[in-house]
């Protein structure tokens, strides 16, 4: 796991090795239309779907963080809005919007819905709801060394699920943006958002966008120094990750694994859909390029 790449991503590094077991997992990410199955068959009520609780929300802030006022406090989720021009890519607050009534129902809050998008990957999703869905569904989520194995489909030592190739404009091998990000997406691979899965080739292993589309729920807790902490250990059998979450952008806030980038990932900004690239998200969040795939064990 990781890579010997000079990247700022510090997290990745240094690389080391993991045995894991066997294991299914499903060759596209959770779909709109599968979520909607879980949700008429249980009454499920997703996080987006209900006002946040600010004694809760308040532990993962610093201290003395003010209380928003009441018409915050209401159920949404964050929703991208593209600038009409060109801005610093070092604010996400310039294309991040909390948007009220945001939810998988209402991808970019009142006013979407879902026509013509339901064999798109679910989006406005936490940890949370998948964790419930994969339970429903009798599976669970992949631990993040299994996601990576999944990701690499036995191209060891490569950047990408495919291989090396840098995706292009003319090498249309997986979902993320195209064109100026933030600003000005030329969708020439056909989206502008999300995709419907198995849009793009398989990996090796057959399965489908583990690079791009949408970024990825893993089971583990986030640590930015997980890599670090393992370098020095002899290989460890099916890591299930860490014990507790730590990053130091945000130490206050606990986290989970996220892997795969999505469709507004650009090589100028982010390249997280490298098979290495992780990061962590506050379990509880639900974004407009953030799903999830499940897996079982054998």
């Amino acid at each position: 796991m990781g890579t010997l790449e000079d990247t700022p991503n510090k997290n990745e590094q240094p690389p080391h090795l993991v045995k894991i077991k066997g294991f299914w997992i499903d060759e596209h990410e959770v779909t709109n239309e599968q979520f909607q199955k879980f949700v008429e068959a249980t009454g499920y009520i997703t996080t987006a779907e209900k006002a946040p609780d600010w004694d809760e929300l308040k532990k993962q802030l610093p201290p003395g963080t003010p209380k928003p006022a009441a018409e915050k406090l209401v159920a949404g989720s964050l929703v991208f809005l593209p600038p009409t021009h060109p801005v610093p890519t070092d604010d996400v607050s310039l294309w991040w919007s909390w948007t009220p009534g945001a939810c998988w129902k209402h991808p970019e809050g009142p006013g979407s819905n879902l026509d013509n998008r339901l064999n798109h990957p679910v989006v406005q999703v936490s940890w949370d709801d998948a964790t419930a869905f994969a339970a429903w569904a009798g599976k669970r989520l992949p631990t993040e060394a299994e996601w990576e194995y999944a990701s690499r489909g036995n191209l060891q030592g490569k950047r990408f699920s495919w291989g090396d190739q840098l995706p292009s404009d003319s090498a249309r091998l997986t979902n993320i943006w195209q064109g100026t990000f933030p600003h000005l997406n030329t969708k020439l691979d056909g989206w502008e958002r999300t995709s419907p899965v198995k849009s793009f080739p398989p990996n090796g292993h057959g399965l489908h966008d583990m690079a791009g589309n949408v970024w990825e729920w893993c089971s583990d807790w986030y640590r930015a120094d997980q890599y670090q902490q393992m370098a020095n250990k002899p290989k460890v059998a099916s890591p299930e990750g860490p014990a507790n979450s730590w990053d130091p952008n945000e130490p206050h806030t606990p986290k989970r694994v996220t892997r795969g980038g999505s469709y507004l990932c650009h090589a100028s900004y982010c390249e997280s859909y490298r098979n290495a690239a992780r990061r962590g998200t506050a379990p509880d969040t639900g974004m407009s390029h953030l799903g999830f795939r499940c897996a079982q064990s054998k």
